[in-house]
């Protein structure tokens, strides 16, 4: 028996291709290729992916390649960047590769963007960047979109003139970028969900349409309140444009072309606040085996925290059978607080209690199972439960 509640937003997918203990990183990134595959196939709105140097449990550290993969496999579903981290980078460059991915995939490619910076003080160094690159994020934005809208100091090509949607991610000053910029948030759901809230309806209350005002700096506090997106804005607004307004059947191109500018084309900014909250679910046949599916990368966090690396992911069994530190116990219970787990009636109605809460517009979920086809599973079920499956995927 499946929910009843079925979930009115658009629900997509982040892929970080994380490794397996023992298991070479080439096999993780075709996994993440496979894996977009079978989430086209199930109705998925979008498909992400990440930007991770030097991390030994994580094989995503090139976003914009890995995306030209996944789009080449697929089809339909969007496929985009959660994100790319733009400090480290040359905004040129960024521009440039975004249009050649734009140029390739008319209408599919979204371009989510970060402001973090390496994790250790050697990653660092090797990327050509210092601890305080992020503090430019705001002008480095500014730059990036101008080769877009053809006001750069000099012509990106084949940027100029593309409309590909940019998100900002939620780190640090990400929610007063995104909206003194007047783009879409992307906020991760936390276990601290009442400084989600705020950090969310900050953005809503001082969000600037990017038509209006496209400033080089955060301005909080400054212009009219927006009212918060609803299901009028989803639909035949900016995410009607961008092909979000239900699952992506459409035959051509509906967003991100050049030429399409105009009051009737579509546009790559919205004209109100879009929020986009990224959740961990794991979804299985019960709700014990669902709280096993998350175990693997809890802990990888957790080892990151105490310890300053991501490692692979471990059996849950034997992650399990392990006596953790105090240090370790505690990081690990931490990781957990922010994970949805349960059967898919449960989860479809946790995440429709999260966006009535929050007035989320779309949902992007990820999962990281120590078995691929657990993962498979979990979003099939899903995706059953939330209304949005399209056929029966094959597991493997």
């Amino acid at each position: 028996m499946t929910s009843t509640r079925r979930l009115q937003v658009p629900l997509s997918v982040l892929d970080r291709s994380l490794t397996r203990e023992g298991e070479p990183s080439g096999r993780a990134l075709r996994e993440t290729v496979r894996f977009a595959q079978q989430a086209e196939e199930l109705g998925f709105s979008r498909f992400w992916v990440s930007e991770h140097h030097a991390v030994p449990g994580i094989a995503g550290s090139a976003p914009t390649v890995l995306a030209a993969a996944v789009a080449s496999a697929t089809s339909r579903i969007r496929v985009g960047t959660g994100g790319v981290m733009l400090p480290n980078h040359q905004p040129l460059v960024v521009a440039e590769q975004f249009g050649v991915l734009a140029s390739l995939f008319p209408g599919r490619i979204d371009m989510g963007l970060g402001r973090s910076v390496g994790f250790t003080d050697g990653v660092r160094k090797a990327l050509g960047v210092g601890k305080d690159a992020a503090d430019g994020f705001s002008e480095q934005l500014s730059e990036l979109l101008a080769y877009f809208d053809g006001t750069g100091t000099v012509r990106a090509r084949p940027a100029e003139g593309l409309r590909v949607p940019p998100f900002i991610l939620a780190v640090g000053s990400g929610a007063a970028v995104a909206a003194a910029h007047g783009l879409p948030l992307v906020i991760g759901a936390a276990r601290d969900e009442r400084r989600m809230r705020e950090a969310i309806d900050l953005y809503r209350e001082t969000f600037r349409p990017r038509e209006a005002a496209a400033p080089s700096a955060p301005a909080i506090g400054a212009g009219p309140a927006a009212e918060p997106a609803g299901a009028d804005a989803r639909q035949g607004g900016w995410a009607g444009a961008a092909g979000l307004s239900g699952a992506p059947d459409g035959d051509g191109p509906t967003g991100g072309e050049r030429g399409a500018a105009g009051p009737d084309g579509p546009a790559a900014y919205p004209a109100v606040p879009y929020v986009v909250v990224a959740v961990n679910a794991a979804v299985a046949d019960s709700r014990e085996r669902a709280e096993l599916l998350q175990i693997p990368e809890a802990w990888s966090t957790a080892v990151s925290r105490t310890r300053g690396t991501f490692t692979p992911l471990l059996p849950p069994e034997k992650i399990l059978s392990r006596v953790m530190s105090q240090k370790e116990r505690a990081a690990f219970d931490a990781a957990r607080q922010s994970q949805l787990w349960g059967t898919a009636d449960e989860v479809a109605d946790e995440l429709a209690s999260l966006v009535s809460r929050t007035g989320a517009d779309e949902l992007l979920l990820t999962l990281n199972t120590h078995d691929p086809a657990d993962r498979l599973d979990s979003y099939r079920r899903l995706a059953e439960a939330a209304g949005v499956a399209r056929r029966p995927v094959p597991l493997g």
